[in-house]
């Protein structure tokens, strides 16, 4: 179940990681998110957790695109899911 909900997100983190109008702090804040749901060592809830905390973090940065901080949004409220 989760792992379709890593898979998705995944897809939207890559897609800001590549995105050249977002600012370098949160794309490489979406790597490290990236990095941390990929490791399949680590439980599925902790690592949706440790992305969440990451994410709504950088959701509050004013310097953030608008369809930036829209696809932050899809992604918290995806692991928020994970998570329950």
């Amino acid at each position: 179940m989760s792992n379709n909900a890593f898979n998705r997100v995944s897809e939207i983190l890559k897609h800001i990681m590549e995105d050249t109008s977002v600012p370098r702090n949160i794309r490489r804040a979406a790597e490290e998110s990236n990095d941390i749901l990929m490791n399949n060592e680590e439980d599925s809830t902790i690592r949706a957790s440790t992305v969440i905390s990451i994410l709504d973090e950088i959701s509050n940065d004013p310097n953030i695109p608008i369809h930036a901080r829209t696809l932050i949004w899809n992604v918290l409220s995806e692991l928020e899911s994970i998570r329950d």
